[in-house]
């Protein structure tokens, strides 16, 4: 057998998704070139959904898929926790999300109901407002306790609407939807999306929207109703205090923990306890992460997939920049 190729901090190849919903940030505001595609409603960066899998995009490694790595590397690649418990796997998928009219109302699996359902994780997730028009506003869980019973009366009557939280939008919010939370991105929101990795939504009304051949999407209310978490919540944004050159928490769950990284100058950041992955997300500015003496640049829009191999991160920068730090914990 050849010797294994050495692992380095990996970029990959973007996927681009047209949507019903999709518009032009990903381009006008990313600098990602999404055409043939009229429009782009997701970038997937990071994937290990079949049918969605990444390839490494420069290096050594170049063009191998992230579970034909994680095969190959297991635990120097994701760390040995993470591979015992997801083996080949990746547990995570990163996007960028671009909504140029609302998305449908939705609701996700957790792990128990969509592995019995779909032989798939669940799916708890994170939004990071990029950027949010004036006057944009998402949902995120109901407004008040219900019960199955009620909601059915809303949903049937056309008044489900009334029974949701609404929540005013602007840049840098950041929202964490566990599975069974109901929600929507609204009009005008361009966002990071990290979550756990499976493409199991639940469409639940989608504003009578239909295609160009006049057909409606298929919505799937008898699979929402046990889905749903039907408690309301007090909590549905969360609540941070941004500063400079401070690590900042931001999510902290059983799948993924996100740090909001905002520095004018480099940075080393220490991973020897954590035994996982680290993804790196830019949102602003461009930096370089070396990792005994590989260096991979990172540019606003890109994600950067470190592997467990090299705990100690060094983000070298000539100005500042905004990135997310996902880990499994």
């Amino acid at each position: 057998m050849s010797e294994k190729s050495y692992l380095y901090p990996l970029k990959f190849e973007t996927i681009f998704k047209e949507k019903i919903w999709g518009g032009t940030k990903i381009r006008d505001i990313l600098n990602k070139d999404f055409s043939p595609l009229k429009n782009c409603g997701e970038t997937w960066e990071i994937s290990g959904v079949p049918g969605n899998l990444s390839k490494v995009s420069e290096g050594n490694l170049k063009g191998r898929t992230l579970p034909d790595l994680i095969s190959e590397y297991k635990e120097d690649l994701v760390g040995s926790k993470v591979y015992a418990q997801y083996g080949n796997e990746f547990p995570l998928l990163v996007k960028f999300i671009d909504a140029a009219e609302d998305l449908s109302i939705q609701v996700h699996p957790n792990d128990k109901l969509a592995k019995a359902r779909h032989n798939s994780l669940g799916k708890s997730e994170m939004w990071y407002v990029f950027q949010a028009d004036e006057g944009s506003k998402l949902i995120s869980g109901f407004n008040k306790d219900t019960n199955q019973q009620e909601y059915l009366e809303y949903l049937n009557s056309g008044r489900l609407t009334d029974l949701l939280n609404y929540e005013d939008v602007k840049s840098d919010d950041c929202f964490y939807l566990p599975a069974g939370r109901v929600h929507t991105i609204g009009k005008g929101l361009l966002l990071a999306e990290i979550q756990q990795s499976s493409d199991v939504t639940y469409r639940i009304y989608d504003f009578d929207r239909t295609d160009d051949e006049g057909n409606k999407r298929e919505l799937h209310t008898e699979e929402a109703i046990e889905a749903l978490d039907y408690q309301s919540h007090s909590d549905y944004k969360t609540r941070y205090t941004s500063c400079l050159n401070e690590v900042v928490p931001l999510v902290e769950s059983q799948y993924f923990q996100t740090n909001l990284l905002d520095f004018t100058t480099g940075i080393i950041r220490e991973h020897y306890e954590s035994d996982s992955f680290i993804i790196y997300t830019c949102l602003e500015g461009e930096a370089e992460i070396v990792t005994q003496g590989h260096s991979t640049k990172i540019c606003m829009g890109n994600a950067v997939l470190v592997p467990r191999k090299f705990p100690e991160v060094h983000i070298r920068a000539k100005s500042g920049f905004k990135m997310l730090e996902t880990f499994i914990p």
